[in-house]
């Protein structure tokens, strides 16, 4: 067994109000900050056991379908780090 270090992204869907997201952009732009967009998330670092890399990706997307993201509202995306 190999331990393997999964990161997930969790943003909201495009299609979904970011209001998280856009009062940090307004709040920035205030500050006189040039920017074009802001959106505003979640990051996890999951350390896994598993036989190989494909089968620690697959644990870590279980995961995150049961509890870590909500498919209604949010995407997310799972990568390698170590």
């Amino acid at each position: 067994m190999t331990t393997y270090l999964i990161a997930v992204k969790i943003l909201p869907r495009p299609e979904v109000l970011d209001t998280q997201g856009r009062a940090v952009e307004a709040t920035l732009k205030e500050g006189g900050l040039n920017l074009e967009h802001c959106r505003v998330g979640k990051y996890m670092e999951i350390s896994v056991n598993a036989e190989n890399q494909e089968l620690a990706l697959n644990q870590v997307r279980e995961m995150a379908e049961y509890v870590l993201y909500n498919p209604l509202i949010e995407n997310f995306e799972l990568e390698v780090k170590g």
